[in-house]
């Protein structure tokens, strides 16, 4: 969608990826706005803050390393996302903190239970394997998070899970 509109206009990219477009010529004030006005169309967004744009890639490299690599990293949170991103992880966290209200690692903690949750309804690994995949030092440290952030154990969020499966199925 995005190519096709970046092709309407003329304009020639050297890089598309999730959430940001790199083009190979500077792109004037009209044609900028032609471009923010056809993609709102498509109920898309066109950022040209910068501040915007970082704090856009802090999430999605969050995002991208808990719900679709096989494996979390190994290394401490900070340095993987100062690493990939090529900024200072003080800065980093600061700006976050300041714009989006909470802390980068509260936002990985959420994004972590998010996964736990459909990692445990999918029900083909047992917590222990959870609590490993997601970088969890132990089961009860896993568990502990769960139940700060969802106001339930992980076991019992299997049982509700399950009952709701079965009533389903029953329909």
């Amino acid at each position: 969608m995005v190519k096709k509109e970046l092709e309407k206009l003329g304009l020639h990219y050297a890089n598309i990826e999730l959430g940001t477009v790199e083009t190979e010529e500077e792109i004037n004030d009209e044609v900028l706005l032609k471009l923010k006005s056809n993609l709102a169309i498509s109920g898309l967004e066109l950022m040209d803050d910068k501040r915007s744009i970082l704090i856009d890639r802090i999430k999605n490299v969050i995002i991208e390393m808990i719900h679709y690599s096989e494996e979390v990293p190994r290394v401490n949170y900070s340095d993987y996302i100062a690493e990939k991103l090529d900024y200072d992880y003080t800065y980093l966290s600061n700006l976050f903190s300041e714009v989006k209200g909470i802390t980068i690692q509260h936002f990985i903690i959420k994004h972590k239970i998010e996964r736990a949750k459909e990692l445990i309804l999918y029900d083909e690994l047992n917590l222990t394997e959870i609590a490993y995949k997601l970088n969890y030092s132990s089961v009860a440290h896993l568990s502990n998070q769960f139940k700060k952030v969802t106001g339930n154990t992980p076991t019992y969020y299997k049982k509700i899970g399950q009952k709701r499966k079965s009533n389903l199925e029953n329909l």
